[in-house]
C-alpha cells in the first residue's frame, strides 16, 4: 500500500513538474485568453475551436499539444458567460442557463458583478472536477460502467422534464412542449441505426439533419436580434457596470452552492454522452429546488449565476473520467479532445496506466494550471470585454449578425446551415413572442438523438419488452425522479389556474 501511494506520488510530481516549463506555461496562457475569446463569441463554441485547431498540434511536443488544446478547452467554457451575461446571447451551449440570471443582473448595473461571480464560480469547478478526476475516478468509473441502453433513455427525457422547471412562466407544460419539439427535431435525418430518412421530406439537405450550433445560434442570437429590432425605445445597458470582483463575503456564502454544483457537473460530465450544457441546467434545477434562495432564481439571483458556472467547468473534469478509462468522452468538446491524443498515437483504454504512466496527473495538472490563468485573465478581461458588449444593441447587434451566420456557416461549412439558423431565428423569435422558453428547445435537440438510439437500442436487446427495465435500479431511480418531476409539474400549473379563476372578494374602493 505504501510502495503504491510513493509511486503514485512520484508520477504525480514528474507529471506536475513537466507541466511548468516556460514553454509550457506561456503555451497555456495563451490559449487560455484565447479560449475566453472564442468562448465571449456567440456561435464558436469549445467543440467547433478544437475541431478546428486539433491539426495545428500535429507535428509539436505532445505536452505542448495537451497544453495547447486543453487551455483552449477551458478558456471556451468560462468565455460563454461574458455574452450571456451582457447581451443574453450564451457564446456557447453552456453558458446558456447563466443567461437566466446574468442577463438580469447586467439591467439592474450588476454586469461586471455577475461576471466576476461567474469566473470565480467556474475556477471553483474547474477546482472540484480535478480533485474528482484524480482521487475519485475509480468510484465514478464504477457508476459510469452500469449505465445501459435504458439508463441513457431515461436520463434523456429526465433532461427535457427539467425544461418544464426553467420555464419562466408558472406552467411547467410550455417547458415540455418546447423540449420535446427539439426532441423531434433532432429526429429529423438519417436514422443512426439503420441510416432510414425521416421527416425529410425529399428534401436532400435535411437527410444531414438539424445541427446544434445553427440551432443554437437561431434561437439565442437571430431571435434576440428580431426582438431588439422590434423595439421601440431600444434596450440598453444603462450607467457603470460596476465592481468586479465580489465581496469575501459573497464568494463565502456561494461555497456550498459550487461544490453541490461542481459534484452534479462531475456527475453529469462522468455519464458518456452527456456535456457541459446538460450539466448547467441540472445543477441550476437542483439549485433552484434546494437552496435558500431558490425563490430568487430567475430573478436576477447571483447564486443562480454560480450554480450554473460552476458546474459546466466541473464537467470538464468528469469529463475526462470516462474518456480516459474507456474511451468515451463525456461532452462534445471531449470528444475533439480524444480525436487529438489519438492523433498523438495515445489510446485511452484500461491500458493507458502501463502504456503511459502518469498521463491521468499530466492532464490533472495542466488543467489546473489552465484553471488558474482562466481566473486570472477572465477577471482582467471581464471589464473590456463588458464595455464592448454593454455598446448599445442597436448598434452591437448589425455587427453580431455577420458573426453568427460565420459561426453557423463554419461548423460543417454548409450555407444550409445558415438557413437553418435563420429559421430557427424565426421559430424563436415566435415562441418568445408567446412566452415559451427557449432552452429547453437547444436541450431537447441535445438529448432527442441520445434517446432515439438508446430506447431503441433497448428494446433491440429485449426484444421489445419493457421488463428488463425493472432489474436495473438506476433506471427505477431515474423513472422515479421524471413520475416525481411530472407530478410536481401538474400539480404546480393546476394550483396557479386555480388562483386564477377564484373570484376576487376584494371590493373596489
Amino acid at each position: 500500500m505504501l510502495e503504491m501511494f510513493l509511486q503514485e506520488s512520484t508520477l504525480f510530481w514528474t507529471s506536475f513538474s513537466s507541466t511548468l516549463t516556460l514553454l509550457n506555461l506561456t503555451v497555456i496562457m495563451v490559449a487560455v485568453v484565447l479560449g475566453i475569446i472564442i468562448g465571449a463569441i456567440p456561435g464558436l463554441t469549445a467543440t467547433m475551436a478544437l475541431a478546428l485547431l486539433i491539426n495545428l498540434t500535429y507535428g509539436v511536443e505532445f505536452d505542448v499539444a495537451i497544453s495547447f488544446l486543453l487551455g483552449i478547452y477551458v478558456g471556451a467554457i468560462m468565455g460563454g458567460c461574458y455574452s450571456a451575461i451582457m447581451i443574453n446571447i450564451p457564446g456557447t451551449p453552456a453558458a446558456a442557463a447563466t443567461a437566466l440570471d446574468g442577463f438580469i443582473l447586467a439591467k439592474q448595473g450588476k454586469g461586471g458583478l455577475a461576471i466576476g461571480t461567474g469566473v470565480i464560480s467556474s475556477f471553483m469547478g474547474m477546482l472540484v472536477g480535478i480533485v474528482m478526476l484524480v482521487f475519485l475516478t475509480p468510484f465514478l468509473y464504477k457508476i459510469a460502467l452500469k449505465f445501459g441502453q435504458w439508463e441513457f433513455f431515461l436520463l434523456a427525457v429526465f433532461g427535457v422534464m427539467i425544461c418544464g422547471n426553467l420555464s419562466t412562466g408558472t406552467y411547467p407544460i410550455k417547458g415540455w412542449i418546447v423540449g420535446f419539439l427539439g426532441f423531434f427535431t433532432a429526429m429529423i435525418g438519417l436514422d443512426q441505426i439503420y441510416a432510414f430518412p425521416r421527416f425529410t421530406f425529399g428534401y436532400l439537405q435535411l437527410k444531414g439533419g438539424i445541427s446544434l450550433i445553427p440551432a443554437l445560434i437561431g434561437v439565442f442570437g437571430i431571435s434576440e436580434i428580431l426582438i431588439v429590432l422590434q423595439e421601440q425605445i431600444p434596450y440598453k445597458i444603462l450607467g457603470k457596470i460596476g465592481r468586479i470582483v465580489p465581496s469575501w463575503k459573497a464568494i463565502r456564502s456561494l461555497i456550498p452552492t459550487a461544490i453541490r454544483s461542481g459534484l452534479i457537473g462531475v456527475g453529469i460530465g462522468a455519464v458518456p454522452g452527456a456535456g457541459e450544457d446538460i450539466g448547467a441546467w441540472v445543477a441550476y434545477d437542483i439549485g433552484k429546488r434546494r437552496s435558500k434562495q431558490g425563490a430568487k432564481y430567475g430573478t436576477g439571483c447571483l447564486e443562480g449565476v454560480a450554480a450554473a458556472e460552476t458546474a459546466n467547468n466541473a464537467v470538464i473534469g468528469g469529463a475526462m473520467i470516462p474518456l480516459l478509462t474507456l474511451a468515451i468522452p463525456g461532452s462534445p468538446p471531449s470528444a475533439m479532445f480524444l480525436a487529438a491524443i489519438w492523433l498523438h498515437g495515445v489510446r485511452p483504454g484500461p491500458m493507458l496506466p502501463i502504456e503511459h504512466p502518469g498521463f491521468l496527473y499530466l492532464i490533472a495538472s495542466t488543467i489546473f494550471l489552465a484553471s488558474v490563468f482562466m481566473l486570472i485573465y477572465g477577471l482582467l478581461l471581464a471589464k473590456p470585454m463588458a464595455t464592448i458588449l454593454k455598446i448599445k444593441r442597436e448598434v452591437l447587434m448589425p455587427i453580431i449578425l455577420p458573426l453568427t451566420v460565420i459561426g453557423a456557416f463554419a461548423g460543417g461549412m454548409r450555407s444550409f446551415d445558415i438557413k437553418v439558423a435563420f429559421a430557427f431565428g424565426i421559430f424563436g423569435y415566435i415562441l418568445r413572442q408567446l412566452d415559451y422558453p427557449m432552452a429547453p428547445l437547444v436541450l431537447g435537440i441535445i438529448l432527442g438523438p441520445l434517446a432515439d438510439i438508446s430506447f431503441r437500442q433497448a428494446l433491440m436487446q429485449s426484444r421489445g419488452s419493457l421488463i428488463p427495465l425493472l432489474g436495473r435500479p438506476i433506471g427505477l431511480i431515474l423513472l422515479a425522479a421524471i413520475l416525481l418531476i411530472i407530478y410536481s409539474g401538474i400539480r404546480r400549473t393546476l394550483e396557479y389556474s386555480r388562483e386564477q379563476h377564484r373570484p376576487n372578494t376584494l371590493k373596489p374602493e
